[in-house]
């Protein structure tokens, strides 16, 4: 295993531009940190580990990988982490890319989500309910943020996850005969137990703060809500999109 004790070497400097999202785009590349990780079947690119940790428990995890692996000096590695309590493992992965011809019958779209932390949890819920395909809108929070990456507790790899542009977007799923179901507090918005499905759906979540976009509304072919029975205003959109795909599951059966 190669050691790196110096900031001035040059696939370091390479690997810590990975903390910025332009230089991710620009490499194509993304951090993934904690043990956890070395029991997916994904190769990384790279592994780094903590010279203050000791990595022979996890030896014969990390000998099921062909990468290059490489043992930093804990000064420079916590300049790669983004735990308080790192557990001593980041793993450098390819990002996974997909053509809109491999999307298949039912779709998650967000519009302009922004938390990635929620990102995170919705495609773990995504990934639990059986659906692959998430289509985002353009502005919506990088799903290679690494805190992203953290929530998706592996499920980043389980999914296929496209960018769109929101004209984009609606140009493929008129284009393709999809329903689009909002979910929406409207008044002309549904219980989401009476939501009709058709063969090809869409359902769209929408930001935190200011919910789905009024273009996207208005084109909308049914709108739906999860009820609130007590106080609160609204649900986490995390939260809505796992009571909600669920309940698609269902229907789908």
């Amino acid at each position: 295993m190669l050691e790196i004790n110096s900031k001035d070497n040059n696939l370091f400097k390479r690997i810590k531009k990975l903390k910025q999202k332009k230089y991710r785009e620009q490499e194509k590349l993304f951090l993934a940190e904690g043990i956890k990780f070395l029991d997916f079947s994904k190769e990384p690119n790279y592994i780094f580990i903590d010279s203050d940790f000791d990595f022979s428990v996890i030896q014969e995890r990390l000998n099921k990988f062909s990468c290059d692996k490489y043992i930093l000096s804990s000064q420079l590695f916590k300049q790669l982490t983004s735990q308080e309590n790192s557990q001593g493992v980041i793993l450098v992965y390819s990002f996974n890319e997909y053509s809109l011809e491999e999307i298949e019958d039912n779709i998650i779209v967000l519009d302009k989500v922004s938390d990635p932390g929620n990102l995170g949890t919705i495609i773990r819920t995504v990934d639990a309910a059986g659906f692959k395909d998430i289509i985002l809108t353009t502005g919506s929070v990088d799903c290679y943020n690494e805190k992203t990456i953290r929530s998706t507790m592996g499920s980043i790899f389980n999914v296929r996850i496209t960018y769109l542009t929101e004209e984009r977007m609606v140009e493929f799923l008129k284009e393709k005969n999809y329903k689009l179901i909002a979910t929406a507090l409207d008044k002309t918005s549904i219980p989401y137990t009476e939501m009709s499905l058709s063969n090809k759906n869409a359902i769209i979540f929408g930001n935190e703060g200011n919910g789905i976009g009024k273009n996207l509304l208005d084109i909308a072919d049914e709108k739906v809500i999860i009820p609130i029975y007590g106080t609160a205003e609204s649900l986490n959109v995390a939260m809505a999109c796992g009571i909600i795909l669920y309940k698609v599951r269902e229907l789908i059966k």
